[in-house]
């Protein structure tokens, strides 16, 4: 008898920066770093292809993905969902 163990899967944040392809999103994730040295803090953004089987989501929108098995030679994420943010209008 053999237990699976279920594993915690990666999830990041980011923005759809290119949807030219067919099935899949270029998707930007942009992180604070804080440099070893210098202590100050300093933007990095890495860009990862995601999965996206519908072609339902566009350039602009903020999304979750999350790490998946190697779909193609770079694609290794899923989108998950998109971030519905609603501003309130102060009137």
């Amino acid at each position: 008898m053999t237990i699976t163990k279920k594993t915690q899967k990666r999830k990041l944040q980011g923005v759809i920066v290119s949807d030219k392809m067919n099935k899949t999103r270029v998707v930007a994730v942009t992180r604070m770093k804080k440099h070893p040295r210098y202590h100050k803090f300093y933007k990095t953004t890495e860009r990862y292809k995601a999965h996206d089987e519908l072609n339902t989501y566009k350039t602009g929108t903020k999304v979750i993905i999350e790490e998946t098995r190697p779909l193609s030679k770079e694609k290794r994420w899923n989108i998950v969902e998109a971030i519905d943010i609603k501003e309130k209008i102060s009137e």
